[in-house]
């Protein structure tokens, strides 16, 4: 058996769960909302995205303009995009953002390949003007896979310059970054969900717990038509975020290959379907996601090479413990939760079957990177 997994919340107690009530102009900062974004999509599709859950676009392809936010205003899609004090008054623009994946090498003009990435004190200037010009909203700043995989060799001249992310989250009040192990080429990455999880604790832990963390998340095939998750691989992506620290998630839904698809997760039935799922169990949840009453002392014990992580909240009058299998192998857990007294019932959301606890005490078992997600009264 390993050392008891400890939540990273437990380590910065102080770490902030949703936007800042300062920014007047910023996301929506009720206890039942949790951001869940669609990337650089066309406001058209706003309201297919909002049917599957969708409360938020990052991102619009050289936007803002006129025409975009009109339409997102007409089906009140919030958006966070590159700013333009032009729209400063458009409500329905709740934070602005940096230019995509600075820490990657960048292209030069001309086709004369690949220069160094955006250097960190250019970030952290950039965002001291973006928030000088417009203090109501929060910045945004999404980070590419080097967050996750030190050797990626994306970075360029960077690569696996680890340093320098401490002084990227500095310049931005949401960080985010995305990595996709289903679609990755890499045989160090490819299928390993845990790169996604590994990249939100690096940010969290980076930005010290004062930055609000989001992640993007792969829902289709990218560059490969053979690389296509499942909805089991995008459920266990989804709450290995949240279970370390993720407060919302960016859908990546553009497909490539063999031909370029827009709204790639639209134009597949199935999965959208599958993902607006798992969207409607994270809205339901997200007063416990969002609870500041943590509950400590809580033990998972599961096999060292099979982990099984967890977090534990209190709301409502119940225990919540969300729990996934971080490896791509079967594990059994057994879980004590503190306060809970004698004999009781844990139901398993979503899964039709309860368990016995004794005196805190289940186990349940876990397939490969499964999610199992529970309530206790």
């Amino acid at each position: 058996m390993r050392a008891p997994f400890i939540p990273i919340l437990l380590l910065f107690p102080t770490l902030l769960a949703s936007a800042d009530p300062a920014w007047k102009n910023g996301p929506p900062t009720s206890p039942d909302y949790f951001p869940i974004a669609v990337w650089l999509q066309e406001p058209r599709n706003a309201p297919k995205y909002q049917a599957i859950g969708i409360n938020l676009y990052v991102g619009l392809w050289s936007g803002p303009n006129e025409a975009q936010l009109a339409e997102l205003e007409k089906n009140k899609m919030p958006v966070i995009c590159g700013q333009n004090l032009k729209f400063v008054d458009r409500k329905i623009i709740v934070g602005w953002m940096h230019g995509d994946e600075p820490d990657n090498a960048q292209s030069l003009p001309k086709g004369k390949g690949y220069g160094p990435p955006i250097a960190t004190d250019k970030i952290v200037a950039d965002y001291k003007k973006i928030s000088a010009a417009d203090p109501t909203r929060p910045v945004m700043l999404n980070l590419g896979q080097g967050v996750a995989y030190d050797n990626y060799i994306g970075r360029g001249v960077r690569r696996n310059k680890m340093e320098d992310y401490p002084l990227y989250v500095q310049g931005s009040d949401i960080v985010s970054f995305d990595i996709y192990p289903v679609n990755h080429d890499k045989p160090e990455i490819a299928g390993k969900l845990e790169y996604v999880p590994r990249g939100v604790t690096r940010l969290i832990e980076w930005g010290k717990g004062q930055k609000i963390v989001w992640n993007c998340i792969e829902c289709g095939p990218i560059e490969n038509a053979k690389a296509k998750p499942t909805a089991e691989q995008i459920k266990s992506e989804v709450w290995m975020s949240i279970i370390h620290g993720s407060r919302g998630l960016i859908y990546f839904v553009h497909q490539f290959k063999p031909k370029f698809i827009e709204a790639g997760l639209l134009a597949n039935p199935e999965i959208a379907k599958a993902v607006g799922q798992i969207n409607e169990q994270v809205r339901t949840l997200a007063p416990a996601v969002n609870s500041n009453e943590i509950v400590a002392n809580v033990i998972a014990d599961s096999p060292k090479d099979t982990p099984v992580d967890f977090m534990a909240r209190r709301a409502g009058g119940a225990t919540y413990l969300f729990a996934v299998g971080m490896r791509n192998a079967a594990a059994d857990a057994t879980f004590t939760v503190p306060g809970i007294k004698g004999p009781a019932e844990v139901e398993v959301l979503g899964e039709s079957r309860t368990l016995k606890c004794t005196d805190g005490r289940f186990q349940d078992s876990f397939s490969p990177y499964a999610v199992h997600l529970y309530k206790m009264k």
